[in-house]
């Protein structure tokens, strides 16, 4: 089976979407495949290009056996709702004739487009149709809503109708996939037929990230002393409501062993080191070596997840797999019912979100509850096991690819 991938985000990216794009293509060749990518050069999450990703033109790589194309991209340092738009616009536009030739050359029968960005559909839709390939959409977030649940996009008025209408017809695709089961709900509601709906999960690393029985080597790198860690590790950006934080931070300030660390880069990282400014309990740390996440996921006394409240069933973070995996309890924000909240039940303690107290008082409970908080790691690792193990989740997408490039 051949394969051709346009998807904006890509190894050597660390976190977000790329290292499950590119999980995903590598595991397609390992089984025998050929997979060519067409992505953008990598930025994601300092929204800066890589240092080796800054010559210009399309860069050429062959990496375990997948072909990568690199094509240009806008790349704003400050990302506004206006300037995303056109960073997502540029990736479309410079991945149109990279992936056209690509098509010739690897003839693909299915023709995968990975949302975000959803609005290079346009390109996987023009070279599938070239290609007489097969058209896979698979979607990590519900872009279109989420602008709406974050205030990137106003709800009602042209614009809004327009950006609904353009994801309709990204709908129809031959197959669609998403990353959890309310997701996949959500398409089967909004009209997409069920037997064209496929659940691809992000796997956990549970090979990987093991939970650790001794002090994690960050403690003495990063100068902690405290008893406890609350960590969050990943993107700072405007889907995860992150800025509650600061708040329960400044509700935590008389618990002596406790630090707070938040550690990662993103679009709002300095917003919220200014927010955090005169806090001694809450240390900014930059975005850790990949090879390294079991011991800085095994820092961690708790996890935290904080999400906005109307992005619940819009995105599953992924960050939360591997905080499974790492066998610690988790503090989730997340209402009642939703996707989240059903992921992480049994695993930790879940408040509403925005409410910071709840948060807090949260964080509390399980430092004070070291038995509690002890199962709910036990059972978090279980639940990483059962539900998040690579090899399963892609071998349950190859077959599914395979019967999608079989379609009459």
């Amino acid at each position: 089976m051949n394969v051709l991938v346009v998807g904006l985000n890509y190894a050597p990216e660390p976190v977000g979407i790329g290292p499950y794009t590119a999980g995903m293509a590598e595991s397609l060749v390992a089984a025998g495949h050929t997979v060519c990518v067409v992505s953008g050069k990598a930025y994601y999450p300092r929204w800066e290009l890589h240092p080796d990703h800054r010559r210009k033109g399309v860069l050429r790589s062959v990496e375990n056996g997948v072909t990568v194309l690199r094509v240009p991209i806008y790349v704003p340092p400050r990302p506004t709702g206006a300037k995303r738009l056109i960073h997502h616009l540029s990736y479309m536009a410079s991945a149109l004739f990279p992936a056209l030739r690509a098509s010739r050359a690897v003839r693909p029968d299915v023709v995968i487009c990975v949302a975000p960005s959803l609005i290079s559909m346009v390109t996987a839709r023009i070279v599938a149709r070239r290609a007489n390939a097969r058209l896979w959409l698979h979607i990590q977030d519900f872009e279109v809503e989420a602008a709406f649940a974050t205030g990137l996009l106003k709800d009602g008025g042209l614009l809004a109708r327009l950006a609904r209408a353009f994801e309709a017809w990204c709908l129809q695709a031959t197959r669609i996939s998403s990353i959890s089961p309310q997701m996949c709900a959500r398409l089967v509601a909004g009209g997409v037929a069920p037997e064209r709906v496929v659940e691809f999960r992000n796997w956990a690393e549970i090979d990987a990230i093991r939970p650790m029985q001794t002090p994690s080597p960050y403690r003495a790198e990063f100068g902690i002393t405290t008893e406890h860690v609350a960590l969050y590790s990943g993107n700072i950006g405007n889907k995860q409501g992150i800025e509650i934080l600061i708040d329960v931070a400044r509700l935590l300030a008389h618990r002596t062993d406790l630090t707070i660390v938040i550690a990662g880069e993103g679009a709002l990282r300095d917003q919220l080191v200014a927010a955090a400014d005169g806090l001694g309990n809450v240390r900014f740390e930059p975005l850790q070596l990949r090879d390294r996440l079991s011991e800085l996921l095994g820092l961690a006394t708790v996890h935290l997840l904080p999400q906005l409240a109307g992005a619940a069933d819009l995105v599953l973070p992924s960050k939360l797999t591997n905080m499974l995996a790492s066998g610690r309890a988790v503090v989730a924000t997340a209402s009642a019912g939703t996707g989240l909240a059903h992921e992480c039940d049994g695993c930790g303690l879940v408040t509403e979100p925005g409410d910071a107290r709840a948060m807090a008082a949260a964080i509390e409970h399980l430092l004070d509850h070291p038995d509690e908080r002890a199962r709910y790691g036990a059972a978090a690792r279980l639940r990483g096991e059962e539900r998040w193990s690579r090899g399963a989740i892609l071998a349950r997408f190859e077959t599914e690819l395979r019967a999608c490039a079989e379609a009459g």
